[in-house]
């Protein structure tokens, strides 16, 4: 994403939109030019004070023209990639004309030249501010307005947009019907070669879209990828009183995609690696489905309905979020995507709302869109999902569907705001939900729970109390609606004996809640707080449960009990409560039973980046060793050509020292039955074999030379990076810091590839380069693009004082961006925890 220079501020959109009513843009754009610009030429008609002024984004290779109800505007009103605009009447009409410059960071126009073919494709991408970078534009959310669009584009060339085609294409030029009013960031198109699958459900006209490169892959998927499209749409038919709204509803996967995907009305973006050309787990097509879902619940929370201003984001992405995880449950066949959310999702927020750059959901000092930008994590969307879930308890889902039907029949083709919203809600319910928003939403950082019990002789519980607790800093306690789960272990195996709900309500028991319900009720052997996963909060469990949990964990057969269970245990481990060596025994023990593939995933995830950091560098061999094992077993137990064998071989190939079997895996021999060493896991093995130092530049070129594809360029940047070498190192280091041609996708595969655990003594020089370098990469570099590659460049596994020394000095420069702040400042957090870790043991 583009973020604009200067970045808009509220208080400049608040005084715009008070000035400002845009009534239309009719955009013409000519791809046809050839070099590094396109021709684009709008017509924006729009009223104000008569007399006042105002300016419009605006971002130019070359401005051609502007005139402004027919009067030429003089070329210095355009200055700092804004057209100041005086004189205004009741009605105005601004014309432009300019070359664009296309871009290589997904953002504004992205050009990408397959290398598999030398066919080149674009997709527009607007968000966050980047519409300047392809027509003049009211770039603030609240100025919403009808788009039409028309594309001249090369002979054999596909363009798809917002809006509906409109007549025939006449000498390449595509023409497309006026849209609903659509906010500018939701403005897209795309266009090349692209292969197009199409069908229609209830009335509805679908597409899929995607390079040639991978029409057979999409041909494979579309059965499948129309299917989630259509149970979706049912199932958001079902519990929303207006259907989809924008006509048609196209889904194009796009290369070099900085998001998961982006929502654009009639024209949903993905980023290609959706459409599979390798074998996948079901983990990943159930997170395909589940951005499926997401996706398409942005078309009522964000196109219909847009917020206000960026503080509330969360009316935005926390609604997906939550919905496209409810709805894939309830419409498809991934029915257990709470378990994925509380394995993965919930624990990304977490993890993120107790960084030094936590905020509220519903922060109140958005003050530009710089600052929102950087609210795009873990909090906006998984936390406020989290949070959703909460309120549904809160409230009964009957009253929140009706809350939120209310709010689309107000607010429809407009913009609301946290007030619209929770007060649909209120009334819905019968609850003042306003004590309830400002414990939750306006306030940052989680709860801890945790359930003290006392045991009389005879084994039977004599009290048990709820004990919530808030970091010093955050000290707000929050009303919780949750359940305890109590399980028995008896002849090998586990029943859950019992489910008690409690309302958590610090206004009338304040950090102690006692469970009346459970006084002589005989001891179970796990208590489990939060059993359903149905509160946020991060959760401990009492000593005897806790010593209890290698023995149960295995036997459980809810998928949900186990994630929530796995989420406490890594969450402490996280927190330096409990030690790496631990959670890796465990993980020896519990993965090679696990059935669902997800929580085998995200466990060897999480745990081998807790290995990599949180150990001393000798004991570091030996955790890596047991994951192996696990990992090992898990593949020689799972059925054959499952998810589960697959997730195994992938963690066994990130972990072994093996060098001797990954080498014959690449030529074939003793890999497991059912494997299929395909593209994408000989690049994984020929990933680790780099790191470990068992292949070198030769063998990346020779996969390269068998794998000319994005994918497979993208991944050879990665093994090149990785190569344990001063000069491999030298040359990744300079095309992250210093080259402005590479794409956003061949920077950050190069920096995910650069730190290795394995390379540290090679390393260490780069951790001064980092804090003394970064600062002018993103200077050349802006938006997600270069925040990406920041964090990924980060020395997060140079676990030293000195590494922290050097945070803070760059801190208290003046003047550091507030990307860069946040970035250097959740990396210096990383470093503390690992280092605490390290000093505990």
């Amino acid at each position: 994403m583009m973020v604009g220079m200067p970045s808009l501020t509220r208080a400049e959109a608040t005084a715009r939109a008070a000035t400002v009513t845009v009534t239309g843009y009719d955009i013409a754009l000519d791809l046809t030019g050839g070099g590094d610009t396109f021709r684009s030429r709008t017509v924006l008609t729009f009223g104000a004070e008569p007399g006042s002024a105002t300016f419009v984004e605006l971002e130019p290779a070359t401005l051609l023209s502007a005139t402004l109800n027919g009067e030429p505007l003089d070329p210095s009103a355009l200055a700092d990639e804004r057209l100041t605009l005086t004189g205004l009447g009741d009605a105005n009409e601004l014309v432009v004309e300019g070359e664009m410059r296309y871009s290589n960071t997904g953002e504004g126009l992205h050009r990408f030249t397959d290398p598999a073919d030398d066919r080149v494709y674009l997709y527009g991408h607007m968000f966050l501010d980047g519409a300047r970078r392809i027509f003049p534009c009211f770039d603030q959310p609240d100025l919403k307005a009808p788009v039409t669009l028309s594309v001249t584009a090369p002979d054999g060339w596909l363009v798809a947009a917002n809006g509906m085609p409109d007549g025939e294409v006449v000498d390449g030029r595509w023409r497309f019907a006026a849209t609903k009013p659509l906010a500018t960031y939701f403005v897209s198109l795309i266009a090349g070669p692209y292969h197009a699958r199409t069908g229609e459900h209830d009335g509805i006209p679908l597409a899929l879209y995607c390079r040639q490169a991978l029409a057979e892959h999409l041909d494979e998927q579309a059965e499948e990828l129309f299917t989630v499209t259509r149970q979706c749409l049912d199932r958001y038919h079902e519990i929303f009183d207006v259907r989809y709204p924008f006509g048609h509803y196209g889904q194009a996967f796009v290369p070099e995609f900085n998001f998961g995907a982006m929502e654009n009305p009639g024209l949903v973006v993905f980023r290609d690696e959706f459409i599979y050309r390798s074998a996948v787990t079901d983990g990943q097509r159930e997170q395909r489905a589940a951005v499926v879902a997401h996706e398409m619940a942005h078309q009522w929370f964000g196109d219909l309905v847009t917020m206000a201003w960026w503080d509330d984001l969360w009316l935005n992405e926390s609604f997906a979020e939550y919905l496209g995880t409810r709805i894939t449950a309830e419409a498809t066949r991934f029915t257990e995507t709470w378990t994925t959310f509380a394995m993965h999702r919930k624990a990304w927020g977490l993890r993120a709302d107790q960084r030094p750059s936590t905020h509220p959901v519903a922060p109140s000092d958005v003050d530009d869109t710089a600052l929102a930008l950087l609210n795009f994590d873990g909090i906006s969307y998984a936390k406020g999902a989290a949070v959703l879930r909460q309120l549904v308890a809160y409230v009964g889902d009957k009253a929140f569907l009706a809350g939120l039907n209310e709010h689309f029949a107000a607010h429809a083709y407009g913009n609301a705001t946290l007030a619209d919203l929770l007060g649909a809600v209120s009334r819905a319910s019968g609850r003042d939900l306003s004590a309830w928003a400002e414990v939750w939403l306006r306030r940052a950082q989680p709860n801890t729970l945790r359930a003290e019990v006392e045991r009389t002789d005879d084994g039977r519980y004599a009290r048990v109390t709820l004990v919530q607790t808030a970091p010093d800093d955050y000290p707000t306690l929050r009303p919780h609606k949750l359940c305890l789960g109590l399980y028995d272990h008896t002849d090998g195996t586990v029943t859950r004996r019992r489910l008690v709900e409690v309302d958590v309500d610090p206004e009338v028991d304040g950090a102690r809640t006692e469970v009346p319900e459970l006084a002589g009720e005989p001891v179970a052997d796990l208590l489990l707080v939060n059993d359903g996963d149905l509160t946020y909060a991060k959760i401990r469990l009492d000593e005897a449960s806790a010593a209890a949990v290698p023995k149960i964990l295995p036997l459980l057969d809810d998928s949900l009990t186990r994630a929530v269970i796995w989420g406490a245990v890594l969450d402490a481990v996280i927190d330096g409560e409990r030690p790496v060596a631990e959670l890796v025994t465990l993980v020896l023990a519990a993965l090679p039973v696990e059935r669902e593939v997800v929580v085998a995933e995200d466990v060897l995830g999480m745990t081998r980046a807790l290995v990599d950091h949180y150990p001393a560098p000798e004991a570091r061999p030996a955790a890596l060793e047991l994951l192996a094992q696990a990992c090992g077993r898990l593949v020689a137990v799972a059925e054959p050509g499952g998810s589960l064998q697959l997730a195994g071989v992938r963690g066994l190939i990130a972990t072994t020292t093996d060098t001797v079997r990954l080498n014959a895996w690449l030529d074939g021999e003793d890999v497991p039955e059912g494997v299929a060493v395909d593209a994408d896991l000989r690049w994984m093995i020929v990933y680790r074999l780099v790191v470990l130092g068992a292949v070198g530049p030769e063998r990346i070129e020779a996969e390269l030379a068998a794998d000319r594809s994005a994918f497979g360029e993208q991944a050879a940047a990665r093994c090149r990076a990785a190569v344990p070498d001063a000069e491999a190192k030298a040359r990744a280091w300079e095309l992250i810091i210093n080259d402005p041609g590479a794409s956003n996708r061949i920077l950050d595969a190069t920096a995910q590839g650069f730190w290795q655990p394995e390379q540290l003594d090679l390393l260490t020089p780069y951790a001064e380069r980092y804090f003394a370098e970064i600062p002018g990469m993103l200077e050349r570099r802006t938006g997600m693009s270069g925040e990406r590659v920041a964090v990924s460049a980060y020395p997060s596994l140079m676990v030293a004082a000195r590494t922290r020394e050097l945070a803070a000095d760059l801190l208290a420069t003046p003047g550091v961006p507030s990307i860069l702040r946040r970035v250097v400042m959740d990396g210096d957090d990383d470093v503390r925890r690992a280092l605490r870790a390290r000093q505990d043991r």
